[in-house]
């Protein structure tokens, strides 16, 4: 490069950084040096777009109205709008709104981890004013599902304590911090798990955040004990084939002498299951697959549960203690899924929440997946699992499963548990699956219901889940 041509590129660098230092200053600065009250309108236009309105199908997905009698339709319509408002006030509070902060903000606030009991009186961390000298110093904190208060201090003026709204003026800055940190929140309404905004002050800065109110729930723990048997319960359902089920709790056993077996029966003449550590529910004839599963999980004592089909079969590489290990390894797991005949069944759940009126979308996607669960490459997070999985008991009591699904119905349980349930898959525990035998007539009409429960499922998914359309990929 010639010196020439080094002069050009220094001189042009040097118009580069004298421009990037006008934009800078013009933008973030007035000519004072003074940092500007508000982000400049161009500036605040630049911010991603707001995601609403309707959501999209899947190709090839159900449109779910198409389902509901014409008839009735606007009916059904509005009684489902009334139950989603309802869901929306027990699940929605001012913590979901979106918060923006400002830049250059002279406030110190809380922007996380503030939670108070409710009707309780709780100091809020962290407010101190942060500003240059000025002849008095005011701020103003509001807030509306409670009242603020702090002490009474000399040189300090307090107005609105006890009030929803608190102004505190002083003409010392330290003064002023000091009691800042005195201020204390307290809700008004008794609430077990909602929320608050609070609004804090100082001339042309504004900064809004939150207070989670929220009664402390007590930690729900489980003896493990000392074998598998302490830990682990197994679960099954069964109709009308009890000699697969005499084949399942025979290969049970020969693993595991000990462990408890719970079976929740629905058959139309049953017939006993004796042994030890076998409880044997029976239930009303021909009350379901959900139904059944309900009772049999209700009865669980253990931390976790094993959920078997009544034609799986134990064998060499049925090892629920290998299961055990990952969920205790990982406590954010809640259902881990084996294999079947050393086969993974798994499945991923799209769902876009759409507006309120036509409703959201789903898909659940056949082997779709999320990534390797960490320190186990044999395992997968996925959405939902196929029948044979671990599960912590008490996080599947809390979604449960519906039983209104009486016949076919698996992948509607993991919709419920949806943003609640943390599920994964893994290759290295498999159980086995006896070879297919004749069935009562009977049994036959039940597994294979006509085509009138396909038209209650997707009605029910219409209201209950508030779906415009579905998809079983």
């Amino acid at each position: 490069m010639t010196w020439f041509t080094r002069a050009h590129f220094a001189v042009g660098c040097v118009m580069i950084l004298s421009i990037v230092f006008y934009f800078y200053n013009f933008v973030f600065h007035d000519f004072c040096g003074q940092t500007p009250t508000e982000v400049p309108t161009m500036l605040k236009t630049w911010l991603p777009p707001v995601q609403s309105g309707p959501c999209t199908c899947a190709p090839g997905s159900v449109m779910l109205k198409d389902h509901i009698s014409k008839e009735k339709y606007d009916e059904v319509v509005q009684r489902r709008s009334k139950e989603l408002q309802h869901h929306k006030t027990r699940t929605k509070s001012v913590l979901t709104r979106l918060l923006l902060a400002s830049p250059n903000s002279p406030l110190q606030y809380p922007i996380q981890g503030f939670t108070v009991r409710p009707l309780t009186s709780t100091l809020i961390p962290g407010l101190v004013l942060h500003t240059g000298a000025r002849s008095s110093y005011e701020v103003t904190l509001n807030v509306s599902k409670g009242v603020l208060s702090t002490m009474s201090t000399e040189g300090v003026q307090v107005k609105g304590n006890g009030e929803t709204t608190l102004t505190v003026q002083s003409n010392n800055l330290l003064f002023l911090n000091a009691l800042l940190s005195k201020v204390s929140y307290k809700s008004t309404d008794y609430h077990v798990n909602t929320g608050d905004l609070v609004s804090f002050q100082f001339e042309n800065h504004k900064a809004v955040f939150p207070v989670v109110i929220k009664q402390p729930q007590l930690p729900v723990l489980y003896d493990m004990g000392t074998d598998i048997s302490s830990s682990v319960t197994i679960t099954t359902k069964t109709f009308l084939r009890y000699d697969q089920l005499r084949v399942l709790v025979n290969s049970i056993r020969t693993f595991y002498a000990n462990i408890r077996i719970i079976i929740a029966d629905d058959s139309f003449e049953p017939q006993k299951m004796t042994g030890e550590h076998i409880l044997h529910y029976i239930m009303p004839p021909a009350q379901g697959w959900f139904a059944g599963r309900n009772l049999a999980v209700s009865q669980v004592t253990t931390k976790y549960f094993l959920w078997v089909d009544d034609d799986f079969e134990f064998t060499k590489d049925t090892k629920i203690e290998q299961l055990v290990e990952v969920m205790e390894a990982v406590p954010e797991l809640d259902v881990l899924g084996g294999a079947v005949q050393g086969n993974q069944f798994y499945f991923s759940i799209i769902y876009e929440k759409g507006d309120e009126k036509e409703g959201g979308c789903l898909y659940r996607k056949s082997r779709g997946k999320y990534h390797p669960l960490p320190g186990y490459p044999q395992c997968t997070v996925v959405s939902g699992v196929v029948n044979f999985f671990l599960a912590r008991t008490d996080a599947v009591q809390r979604v449960g499963f519906d039983p209104k699904l009486q016949r076919v119905a698996h992948s509607e349980f993991f919709m419920d548990g949806l943003g609640s349930l943390t599920v994964a898959s893994c290759n290295h525990v498999s159980i086995g699956h006896q070879s297919k035998r004749d069935q009562p007539g009977a049994y036959s009409r039940y597994r294979h219901p006509p085509n009138s429960d396909q038209e209650f499922k997707y009605q029910h998914h219409f209201f209950k889940n508030n779906l415009k359309c579905i998809l079983f990929g």
